[in-house]
């Protein structure tokens, strides 16, 4: 039987029978936990990467996010205080990213930081993918009014990163979360614009709060260079994973372990008009 016939008669299979796409994904996960498993640098259990508390990161005055819109796609808001903390804890803070969307990460740290950069596709190859106008319309709209926030478009698996001639502070990755992506962005980032002491982070390095994501996972532990000596860890009520280079204390993940830390969250409409 042909390649070609296997597949049709894969895809038969799943119109018919839905739930077996179940067993693919959970396949598919297991194959990608085995591979992030195997690197002997980076110890990880069957939950992970080892759990740092995020209020190793926060401070007193690390108690606000805005914008938030609560919209698809977005982050969580302890994702985007992270952000903000770890700017807040450098002097005139630069901070770059990769994957922009609606600009609540880059407006967020745009608040403490002196400088952003935020990378995304460009609207033309954006439009190339077939991506509807609204939706390439709404890519910064957070970000674009800010004076200290500067928009860089192009694929960031071929952006001429080292040509920003600067290492940044902070950096987010949180562009494609597809294995080849992350291992890609992860080893560019490092090569061009991470210094002795940035701090990187992944979103979307966890489905939710304590839940890898394996996928991810693999790439950031393939696209990570031997000579980042740095602590490789996940954060705890956040949906992501922080390279530190600075040691921090660790816990082994226990999803079913009493709530150590959680908060009180107060929300305050802001203006419909930015």
């Amino acid at each position: 039987m042909s390649k070609i016939s296997k597949t049709l008669r894969a895809l038969t299979s799943l119109v018919r029978n839905p739930w077996l796409l179940n067993h693919v994904l959970a396949a598919d996960e297991a194959g990608w936990q085995e591979r992030a498993r195997a690197h002997t640098r980076r110890q990880l259990s069957a939950q992970g990467l080892p759990m740092a508390p995020l209020s190793t990161f926060l401070s007193a005055a690390d108690d606000t996010v805005q914008p938030f819109a609560f919209r698809e796609g977005g982050s969580l808001p302890t994702d985007l205080l992270l952000l903000r903390a770890l700017a807040r804890r450098v002097p005139q803070a630069r901070y770059f990213e990769i994957g922009t969307w609606r600009g609540e990460s880059a407006a967020n740290v745009a608040a403490v930081a002196a400088s952003v950069h935020t990378l995304n596709l460009s609207a033309t190859e954006l439009r190339a993918l077939g991506l509807p106008e609204r939706y390439i319309e709404l890519h910064g709209f957070f970000s674009c009014p800010l004076p200290n926030v500067t928009h860089l478009h192009g694929n960031s698996a071929t952006y001429d990163l080292a040509g920003l001639q600067q290492k940044f502070d902070v950096i987010f990755i949180d562009g494609d979360h597809r294995y080849e992506a992350v291992r890609t962005d992860t080893r560019r980032v490092f090569e061009h614009v991470v210094g002795p002491d940035t701090v990187v982070v992944w979103h979307d390095a966890s489905r939710q709060p304590g839940q890898p994501r394996w996928e991810v996972l693999a790439g950031i532990l393939d696209g990570l260079p031997a000579s980042a000596a740095g602590q490789l860890v996940q954060v705890e009520n956040t949906l992501c994973a922080l390279y530190s280079p600075q040691p921090v204390a660790t816990t082994t993940p226990d999803p079913l372990a009493d709530p150590q830390h959680w908060f009180e969250v107060k929300l305050q409409r802001l203006p419909d008009a930015l």
